[in-house]
């Protein structure tokens, strides 16, 4: 075999498969990010499988599969292994982006520092809608500080137990509150499950 043909087939037979059932398993974990969102901080389990490269968890690649697509530039930190990049450009077909706040959607994978959420896109006055989600891998869904949020979507409050965010999460945060309707929502990941927090979502003293 030419040195020409290996070239040429190495991407085809390195490329890890998406989702399974790309229509069903996509509308599952879509259904499950409406229901994350509807409660913010109540945590969903990944509820579909897919083939996951090196840099992503597993609730970071399905929750791109599911919500990344041509029209919604996605940021990557710079050292993310390029095989998750690979990746995403041929199953999501969303470009790339080096600026954050060009990006629709922020992937932090686990390791790598947050950005600040004021440098993300935050949305226009009259399109609100045209800010960013964040989707952070932390290292734990069950232990470390424990947030209590209030707001839309919350009977009372919710607690919600996460390790890995910045040091000066709590007044980003309020910071994003004070912009509404402008600012950020976040998506957090560790392993199979994830939650969310959305600008309304209030972080109590």
């Amino acid at each position: 075999m030419s040195s020409t043909q290996i070239t040429m087939q190495a991407p085809a037979t390195s490329l890890l498969p998406g989702f399974d059932n790309p229509v069903d398993d996509a509308q599952a974990v879509f259904r499950a990010a409406l229901e994350a969102f509807a409660h913010p901080g109540r945590l969903e389990t990944l509820p579909a499988d897919s083939g996951q490269p090196e840099g992503l968890s597993p609730a970071l690649t399905a929750l791109l599969l599911t919500l990344a697509d041509p029209d919604t530039p996605v940021w990557l930190p710079a050292d993310v292994p390029a095989a998750a990049r690979a990746f995403l450009r041929f199953h999501c077909g969303c470009p790339l982006v080096d600026d954050v706040a060009q990006a629709t959607f922020v992937c932090v994978p686990d390791g790598h520092a947050m950005p600040r959420l004021a440098d993300c896109a935050q949305g226009l006055p009259a399109y609100p809608d045209r800010s960013a989600t964040l989707i952070v891998e932390v290292a734990s869904l069950h232990d470390g500080d424990a947030l209590t949020l209030a707001g839309p979507g919350i009977e009372a409050t919710q607690t919600l137990h996460v390790s890995g965010l910045p040091a000066d999460f709590r007044a980003q945060w309020r910071a994003n509150n004070a912009t509404f309707p402008l600012g950020v929502d976040l998506l957090l990941a560790s392993g199979r499950q994830f939650c969310a927090m959305t600008r309304t979502t209030r972080v109590e003293d």
